[in-house]
């Protein structure tokens, strides 16, 4: 499908959610790494309520969650505290996740607020224990610049973490509390992105802003981009959980499909004068005998009707997704399977017979969608009354609502909007000044500018964006005063590169063995062909010390002496040939001799050698 994104007026706004690499977290002493779920020595469970905001209004989205009735299972451990169980106070707000905000802050050209008060947001899915989020504003009005055009930056905040999801079932979620806490910075942009190139650009350019301070968690899950998408006559669509980067412009295209694709579909359901009927049947007694293994099992099997959508509920939307999808989205938010629906039967067990005897027992014509859910009785007439209310927004375009970024750039729903309801001020943690001393803080390099002096010092552009980008750069920016920086460069990216090619684990390499292995260089106990045989050693084995290194490897001192030998021996046996042949047997000799020490000592001190050894032959 092309796409005219300005005619269809597309505003895009991207929220920022990165975990800072702070000592502890963001409101106990708790320190802010990860765990094995095996490692919990302790756990428990909780059932969330909704509360009303200070202005008495209930938001939106909690109502929902409530409706869900699902029990929360907390997994403790020895890093975790009574903070997290919400079993006490938290402590105040941790300053060093404050700098590295406000460090952010300043790289954005944003106005840092004088005094930080936190609040509480709404947040009853269970990934909170306490029913909602701590979450404190820092700075507001900055901007950053993609090419010419400039994109504001609305509001700089620091947030706790949610807890990590371990597992879900019906009417049940497993939460580990490892992660919540941790301190996140959470930046969001003005809606000022107009296209999905200019989406993806924005977001990267944010995430090298965060990684050029130094002071941020890398790795899969400790960043991720909410996308907030509209476009003419449509509606507000937050994406959650967007992760991988480079799926970020398909999610805004999909997404515009989406909301096209509903228009369409809200025009030719006003043009047949369709409607919702509001009522949850009881069709038990139509599947008595039914074949279908899912309502056989099904304590409650309900259903209701759509008046004259036949057709629309299995539509396509996106790719591979109908609208007959989005309304089981709805049900596996509520603990079910799914849904069927009569678009797409006979199917699924469900015979002819069955759907026929269906219409007739709810009185639904042919130009009528019927919509079936198996279950426990209360869940089922929640999903379906829910399902009521998404197919009455269908005739009136696109509702506002929270989805999740699927792996393929398509989304799926998960909650309502929230609104301004959820927020409250947090009463237990004070309120911090900016003082002089939160705002003494220093302006990084940005990593891509030093990249661009990685290139002058001698690298190819991609290798100086990957060692400008590494969190081994100083350790890159050290060892170059002192080696060759290619050098450098190969020992921390390209020879971890080739081994884990190799099929090696580099997953264990960790800087004190790039450090190590460069000592070895710098002092010359191994040749630069020893690289690779001293990070190999390191992937097996980890705590190998450096006499073991140079015993396994072979130190430049005993290799020199080897090679000497080496030489000597193969000029004796050499010798018919040499005479024979004169300075022109280097070549093949050169050959024989870099078979025995490749990667062992530096080629050209081999050359050098095994020349000056041939020529005092030929001269004796």
């Amino acid at each position: 499908m092309s796409i005219d994104y300005d005619k269809l007026g597309l505003k895009v706004g991207i929220e920022i959610h990165q975990q800072l690499d702070t000592e502890r977290k963001l409101f106990c002493n708790c320190p802010t790494f990860h765990r094995d779920v095996e490692d919990s020595n302790f756990e428990f469970f909780r059932y969330l309520r909704a509360k009303k905001s200070e202005m008495g209004e209930e938001d939106r989205a909690a109502k929902e969650e409530v409706l869900r009735s699902k029990k929360f299972i907390y997994k403790f451990y020895d890093t975790t505290c009574l903070v997290e169980a919400d079993e006490e106070p938290p402590t105040e707000i941790n300053r060093e996740a404050l700098k590295i905000a406000i460090q952010v802050a300043k790289m954005l050209n944003m106005d840092v607020v004088d005094e930080i008060h936190v609040m509480r947001k709404i947040v009853i899915d269970g990934s909170n224990t306490t029913g909602f989020q701590r979450t404190a504003l820092v700075a507001l009005n900055g901007h950053l610049d993609i090419g010419d055009k400039r994109i504001g930056v609305s509001t700089l905040c620091v947030e706790e973490e949610a807890c990590r999801k371990v597992e879900e079932g019906e009417g049940y979620v497993v939460y580990s509390l490892d992660r919540l806490g941790i301190p996140l910075i959470e930046i969001g942009t003005d809606p000022d992105i107009t296209n999905p190139d200019e989406a993806m650009e924005t977001a990267r350019k944010l995430g090298m802003i965060l990684r050029s301070t130094g002071k941020v968690k890398r790795g899969l899950g400790t960043i991720r981009q909410d996308v907030n998408i509209s476009i003419k006559d449509g509606a507000r669509v937050e994406i959650k959980g967007v992760q991988e980067l480079d799926i970020l412009a398909k999610i805004v295209e999909y997404e515009v499909i989406r909301q096209i694709n509903l228009l369409k579909i809200r025009d030719e359901l006003k043009s047949r004068n369709a409607e919702v009927v509001h009522e949850v049947y009881d069709v038990r007694e139509v599947f008595k005998d039914t074949k279908s293994k899912i309502l056989r099992k099904a304590g409650f099997i309900g259903a209701i009707v759509l008046r004259k959508f036949a057709g629309i509920v299995g539509r396509e939307i996106q790719p591979n997704r109908r609208l007959g999808t989005e309304f089981s989205d709805i049900a596996k938010t509520f603990g079910l399977g799914g849904i069927f629906h009569t678009d797409e039967l006979p199917a699924y067990g469900i015979s002819k017979e069955e759907v026929e005897k269906l219409r007739e027992y709810l009185n639904a014509g042919e130009e009528d969608a019927v919509i079936l859910a198996g279950g426990s009785r209360d869940r089922v007439i929640k999903a379906l009354e829910r399902i009521c209310e998404r197919a009455e927004a269908c005739l009136h375009g696109i509702p506002e609502e929270t989805r999740k970024a699927n792996e393929d750039g398509t989304t799926s729903y998960l909650r309502p909007l929230p609104g301004s309801a959820r927020m409250y001020p947090e009463t237990d943690v004070s309120s911090v000044v900016v003082d002089e001393e939160l705002l003494d803080v220093e302006i990084p390099e940005l990593i891509e500018e030093r990249a661009r002096r990685y290139r002058e010092m001698g690298l190819s552009e991609d290798l100086a964006s990957i060692i400008a980008d590494s969190p081994y750069y100083d350790v890159f920016e050290e060892y170059s005063k002192h080696l060759a920086p290619a050098l450098v460069a190969r020992v921390l990216h390209l020879t971890p590169s080739e081994l884990k090619k190799d099929g090696f684990d580099v997953s264990r390499l960790e800087r004190m063995h790039f450090v190590v292995t460069l000592d070895l260089l710098k002092d010359g106990k191994i040749a630069k062909e020893g690289v690779y045989e001293v990070l190999k050693i390191f992937c097996s084995n980890p705590s190998a010390s450096e006499e073991e290194i140079i015993e396994m490897v072979g130190g430049t001192e005993d290799l020199e002496k080897d090679l000497e030998s080496f030489i000597s021996s193969l000029i004796t046996e050499k010798s018919d040939f040499i005479r024979e042949r004169g300075i022109n047997a280097f070549k093949p000799l050169m050959g024989l001799v870099m078979k025995e020490f490749r990667g062992k000592i530096d080629g050209k001190v081999i050359a050098d050698k095994l020349k000056a050894k041939i020529e005092e032959f030929l001269g004796g």
